[in-house]
């Protein structure tokens, strides 16, 4: 799997309809219309996601891995 930053794929979350709800610290919350979950995504800067996060995170978008 491709190693992403927090940065990256919150571009990719707000590109497939999330919008950024608030802002804790280092971790950015984004909601969706329609859906009862929140998506946290923690920018650390440029470091990459861990590999659990990162797929966690992509089934909740959804996304797939050719997108990244």
């Amino acid at each position: 799997m491709k190693a992403v930053s927090g940065k990256r794929l919150a571009r990719l979350a707000e590109q497939k309809g999330w919008k950024l709800n608030r802002v804790s610290g280092s971790h950015h919350v984004f909601t969706k219309e329609g859906r009862i979950e929140r998506l946290v995504i923690p920018i650390h800067g440029n470091h990459s996601l861990k590999v659990g996060l990162q797929k966690a995170l992509m089934r909740l978008i959804p996304l797939d891995e050719s997108e990244l």
